[in-house]
């Protein structure tokens, strides 16, 4: 019984059969970007003329390419939670939220950061009581 080897020329693990690939720019869209090159100052200066002239396509495809889009900001906003426990200060939130004082999104993100807090709240309680134990653990050999 033999068994067939790879030839000598077969790629092997990790290897490129072609390292060094195809050149940057060859491909269709390269082509087009090299054959309107030289022509591009003038293409923006007409599409600058026409949205001056009050072309308004020409205008939005200006802005839109040279300018980051603006991104609505929430403002922060004070208020009033209760002293008591996380429950009750969760429930000082859904009663702003459907009194419409604060937004769905900002209500969420408070609730949110409350969940955090008992988290961190009961990580903190739990760590306290494996100390306790071990404590009377050591007293008590």
């Amino acid at each position: 019984m033999t068994t067939k080897r790879p030839p000598s020329t077969a790629w092997r693990k990790g290897q490129s059969g072609n390292p060094k690939g195809r050149p940057p720019g060859s491909g269709a869209i390269g082509k087009l970007r090299a054959s309107i090159e030289s022509d591009i100052p003038e293409i923006l200066a007409a599409l600058v003329a026409q949205a001056k002239g009050g072309d308004v396509q020409a205008a939005r495809l200006l802005l839109e390419r040279t300018l980051p889009a603006i991104k609505p900001q929430e403002l922060p906003q004070v208020l009033a939670l209760p002293n008591g426990t996380l429950s009750e200060q969760a429930r000082a939130v859904v009663e702003l939220l459907a009194a419409g004082e604060i937004a769905p999104a900002q209500g969420s993100q408070l609730l949110a950061a409350l969940a955090q807090v008992a988290r961190v709240v009961e990580t903190d309680e739990l760590a306290a009581r494996v100390a306790a134990l071990e404590g009377k653990r050591d007293a008590n050999p």
